[in-house]
């Protein structure tokens, strides 16, 4: 039986072009990247991870980060959103012309050194003295908390601490806080916990980020959302992984996000044949089959699945 959304609304943030290929063992020329971003809007992505303002010596596979910026600022229906990681990063970003900035700051010492190099509470410092600028030029911006379930170094994350992060940050008025599984660690009774706890604490919106390591990435993206998050982040075809988190495997798949969300009540306003498209389109691109699985199965109720034959 078919199901019409009728529930609220739920943002899918495109972070393919980012951290779905930072790590990705093909490394796609600036034209590829800029058809991934074009594709994910037009499917009906408003808001995109464009790319990451970060050292091109230590993440070269976004070394054309100003490349990609110029083609597609600008374009209709698209929200530009730049990782940055300190304020070399912000200039570039602003320079090139975002129209929303990500900031991170991770909640273990060991894997902040390792990503950032500083321990925790100077990058949330950092990012306070760094976030006012972002609206005094008019633009978003949004803090992730990376590692908020787990870190690969120091094992489980206190989660009293990622509440003093979130208090701290609050002084910079961020537009949105996301809280990031980044190596796939969380399950959906500490997610529903941490979303309800977060959503007490802090006035921004909220983001949920979450890698399929373990298999439990879109069940962890829907008690992440029945706890208040309103925005998902979501990679083309489940590809992703962190450079400086061993073991880190892909982000969930956009098409997988949109059919479950869909088929829950909520409206994402992504049209899921055209997420399936885009992720058999990567697929291609890549010269490998993608993690997600919608690619492969199809959507449901039918039509929408590939090469589908009757039963014998």
């Amino acid at each position: 039986m078919s199901r019409t959304p009728a529930g609220p609304p739920v943002e899918l943030v495109e972070v393919g072009p980012r951290d779905g290929l930072q790590n990705h063992p093909t490394h796609l020329g600036t034209a590829d990247k800029v058809a991934l971003v074009r594709r994910a809007v037009a499917a009906g992505t408003r808001r995109v991870e464009v790319t990451s303002f970060t050292n091109p010596a230590k993440v070269p596979r976004l070394a054309d980060a100003e490349a990609v910026m110029g083609e597609v600022a600008g374009d209709a229906g698209l929200v530009s959103i730049g990782l940055v990681l300190n304020e070399r990063g912000l200039d570039r970003a602003l320079a090139a012309g975002v129209d929303e900035v990500n900031f991170v700051v991770v909640a273990s010492d060991t894997f902040s050194l390792r990503n950032q190099g500083k321990p925790t509470e100077p990058a949330v410092a950092e990012v306070r003295r760094l976030l006012p600028r972002v609206h005094d030029a008019g633009r978003r911006a949004s803090v992730t908390v990376a590692a908020t379930f787990g870190c690969p170094f120091e094992g489980e994350v206190p989660f009293d601490r990622v509440l003093r992060i979130v208090d701290a940050l609050g002084a910079a008025n961020p537009d949105e806080v996301a809280l990031a599984d980044t190596i796939g660690v969380a399950v959906p009774s500490a997610v529903g916990a941490a979303f309800t706890a977060v959503r007490s604490a802090t006035g921004a919106d909220l983001r949920c980020h979450f890698h399929n390591t373990r298999n439990l990435g879109t069940a962890n993206v829907l008690a992440a959302v029945a706890a208040g998050a309103r925005a998902v982040d979501a990679s083309i075809g489940g590809i992703g992984g962190c450079p400086f988190a061993p073991g880190a495997t892909g982000n969930v798949a956009t098409e997988d996000v949109v059919y479950a969300l869909e088929r829950s009540g909520y409206r994402t306003g992504v049209a899921l044949d055209a997420a399936i498209d885009n992720a058999r389109w990567l697929g291609d691109v890549l010269g490998a089959d993608v993690p997600g699985l919608l690619s492969r199965a199809g959507g449901f109720p039918y039509p929408a699945v590939p090469d589908r034959k009757e039963a014998a």
